[in-house]
């Protein structure tokens, strides 16, 4: 039974992601903890979170459990306040970005990390076979809630940048919280760094009115206009649970995730030369490009914040990140953190004393290009390995990290299978943008080839 994908559990609501279903994670979760355990619970802004939470809460209370509450808080806060809480695990109710009609549960280690594979296979193996550890009513855990987990977070952000200047600087700032677990701290960061703000989709709305939840160019149409409509210097959005961080530049210009992780394995890596930078197998080659004249090595992990995190933690890395928005700041903690971001954006345009669109002009450029196309879950790991034989034949290098990369002349293709979607995503780069819509398209056929050929063989 496979639960968990890259990033937690993830389901619709009132389908798969039921109260029965969710009691019986719940009391697999609680099965797997010491006696008497501390568990801290906070959710995002959908509309099932709070009833879902309060059913995760009780699950873990009735089998002998302390619960702390900390409501409704990006993720990367309540992770911030799991360890700073003596919190022995971390159950968070969010589906991040995905639609409104999904909700989700993740769990985070006593140390604030999200927990290992193996911490999952077992809290699977326990709904397999229906695990509880229910207690008698003299051993009843207490349920407390702890209003300060907000502020306990901001104050973490705050002393990882310099403050003072940043206020200097009266910045003038667009942020789309997205109508999710943002609200109650980015506006808040935004104030106390003194900035100017103008806020969009302010009010936490589980059916996200604004727009879809992943901050895509698509769906950040407001944010391109209001940027160089209101004269700020730059403008941000969230994804539902503000793990990512997504920007627009001065002149509305939607910046690319992969070119944010560029720009700041840069300035990490140029304030710590020699140092480690950890982003997934999709990542850039501009971030080797950015780092390489100070020394920097670039390590490559699997796709997922969690191994990304794990192997910066191992690794003792600056810096590390996803190309799609979601950027880890150790000195805060090893966490996907967007207000951390856009705190550290606001640090290093207030150090450089210049724009953002000036900054990003300097970095390495290439064209990457995302695509997907449906495949059975089923059929995946042998559509894995016909590709595997298939751009080995003619291809400058073959890496299977996760699923399939292949190093081709002029850039590289990535074909993966999802963790979350019965699907494979496609990535493809290169300096050329038409060399890497072809690679792209090759690899899209190249999946296509390998579906058709897996299901008629049957092998």
């Amino acid at each position: 039974m496979r639960l968990f994908g890259t990033n937690g559990i993830r389901e619709v609501v009132g389908k798969t992601f039921t109260p029965a279903f969710v009691g019986r994670v719940a009391d697999a979760i609680a099965a797997e903890l010491a006696p008497s355990s501390h568990v801290i619970v906070g959710w995002d802004g959908r509309t099932s979170s709070p009833e879902f939470s309060r059913l995760v809460g009780a699950s873990f209370s009735l089998a002998g459990h302390k619960v702390t509450e900390l409501g409704v808080l990006p993720t990367p806060a309540i992770q911030y306040n799991v360890p700073r809480l003596g919190g022995d695990l971390g159950v968070i109710v969010t589906a991040s970005h995905n639609p409104p009609e999904f909700n989700g549960l993740k769990c985070i280690a006593k140390d604030g990390l999200e927990v290992p594979r193996e911490f999952e296979e077992r809290i699977e193996a326990g709904v397999e076979q229906g695990k509880t550890s229910l207690v008698d009513y003299t051993r009843i855990g207490e349920v407390a809630h702890d209003p300060s987990g907000g502020r306990r977070y901001l104050e973490g952000i705050l002393a990882q940048v310099d403050q003072p200047r940043i206020v200097r600087r009266h910045f003038s700032v667009v942020l789309d919280c997205g109508n999710g677990a943002s609200v109650p701290t980015s506006p808040a960061l935004l104030r106390r760094l003194g900035a100017r703000v103008v806020t969009l989709n302010g009010h936490v709305d589980g059916t996200f009115p604004g727009h879809l939840s992943e901050p895509t160019e698509a769906n950040l149409g407001d944010l391109k206009r209001s940027v160089p409509a209101v004269g700020a210097e730059f403008g941000v959005a969230h994804d539902g649970d503000a793990d990512r961080a997504v920007f627009v530049d001065a002149s509305g210009r939607y910046v690319p995730g992969e070119e944010m992780l560029t720009l700041l394995a840069r300035d990490a890596v140029e304030r710590a030369p020699g140092s480690v930078v950890v982003t997934p197998v999709s990542g850039s080659q501009a971030v080797e490009d950015a780092v390489r004249p100070f020394g920097g090595t670039v390590v490559y992990t699997r796709i997922g914040s969690p191994s990304v995190t794990h192997e910066m933690q191992a690794r003792k890395a600056v810096f590390g990140g996803e190309e799609n928005g979601g950027l880890i700041f150790p000195g805060l903690h090893y966490a996907r953190d967007g207000a951390m971001t856009l705190a550290a954006v606001l640090d290093l345009l207030a150090r450089r004393d210049t724009d953002l669109a000036t900054l990003l002009a300097g970095i390495p450029r290439y064209a990457l290009v995302k695509e997907k196309v449906g495949c059975p879950v089923e059929l995946r790991e042998r559509v894995v390995h016909r590709l595997v034989e298939r751009y080995s034949r003619d291809s400058e290098k073959v890496v299977t990290t996760d699923g399939v990369k292949a190093y081709r002349s002029g850039g590289w293709v990535l074909l993966r299978p999802s963790g979350t979607e019965p699907l494979f995503r496609v990535f493809a780069e290169s300096k050329d943008p038409a060399r890497a819509r072809a690679l792209a398209d090759e690899g899209l056929s190249a999946v296509k080839t390998a579906i058709d050929e897996v299901g008629r063989s049957g092998a």
